[in-house]
């Protein structure tokens, strides 16, 4: 049985790691978040200590480490977006490897920096890229795997996932501390079709808002027409009202259904990485290098046949 860490107890992902941890058969020993709402603890690890203060939590574990029984094996790190390479180089340098939610951190830099850290410290890290792990995902994967050498997918992706007032007024709605959009929302996408389709060739951007993001990604066996979105606006009529988001994925004429099967994979990814098959730093690479172009590229207007319908919608 393993010891367990967490750092940002109170988000929204929080619990599917708690869940995680207690499924894989390990212990959750202490957690933390500035926040106080974790009542989500007592029906997972209600014996788990509980810190709103980084440098008591941060004390706590080294007192844990001292005795071998108690050290901390892994840090999870769930915290806000901005926080994520902070929080990475503590928990390695706690002496524990570390798996950290999406997106890692938001440059190529920072994963250079945490490569030092992890060779400093000789602890790993860990991203969780849990659609990897999603059966429909694979099927795609070995199926374009078959395919003849030279054939090039055609794929829309569309993602809405409507989002009230309160984004903007949270740390998602600050692009200094979510990074945007495209990288809150769909950092796991990008990572998607890089596993599917290869390396990326092209990339550039249509559309670039607070609210929206779209563009057009051109890989070793696919063409990508993309478009994210939170606005409740974008959804299509046969939608709204009745759902919050809308989730559309075609490759060349064939819908990727994958709404169902998302409940296990984060303990499967928790499974993966505790018998050493986990995705570390360089896996991770890819969906950082692209998020960050689109974060800083200037949008263009797109070429015959690479634009999103939404974004015609939205000239």
């Amino acid at each position: 049985m393993k010891n367990f860490a967490l750092v940002g107890a109170a988000g929204y992902i929080a619990p599917r790691h708690m869940r995680a941890i207690r499924d894989t058969g390990n212990h959750l020993a202490v957690a933390y978040d500035i926040n106080d709402s974790v009542g989500i603890i007592d029906s997972i690890s209600p014996q788990s200590e509980f810190f709103t203060e980084f440098e008591r939590f941060q004390e706590h574990a080294w007192q844990l480490k001292r005795n071998p029984t108690s050290a901390l094996d892994y840090v999870a790190v769930c915290s806000p977006n901005y926080l994520h390479h902070s929080h990475i180089a503590a928990g390695l340098r706690l002496g524990a490897d570390v798996i950290c939610e999406k997106p890692l951190v938001p440059t190529p830099e920072l994963v250079d920096e945490l490569a030092l850290v992890e060779k400093e410290t000789g602890q790993r890290v860990y991203n969780i890229l849990q659609l990897r792990h999603h059966e429909a995902i694979l099927k795609l994967r070995d199926k374009v795997a078959k395919a003849p050498s030279d054939t090039k997918f055609d794929v829309e992706l569309t993602y809405i996932t409507s989002r009230g007032k309160w984004y903007a007024e949270s740390w998602k709605g600050d692009n200094r501390k979510s990074f945007g959009v495209a990288t809150n929302i769909g950092v796991h996408f990008y990572d998607m079709l890089h596993f599917i389709f290869g390396k990326l060739q092209r990339n550039v951007v249509h559309h670039s808002g607070i609210a929206k993001a779209a563009g057009y990604l051109e890989y070793e066996r696919a063409r990508v027409r993309w478009f994210l979105s939170i606005d409740a606006n974008d959804l299509p009529e046969e939608v709204k009202g009745k759902k919050p988001t809308y989730r559309d994925i075609d490759v060349s004429g064939e819908q990727l259904e994958f709404s169902e099967g998302f409940t296990d994979l984060h303990t499967t990814s928790y499974s993966e990485i505790l018998a050493g098959r986990g995705y570390g730093l360089a896996d991770a690479r890819h969906c950082i290098e692209t998020v960050n172009v689109i974060r800083s590229a200037t949008p263009i207007r797109g070429e015959q046949g690479e634009t999103h319908p939404y974004v015609r919608q939205l000239a």
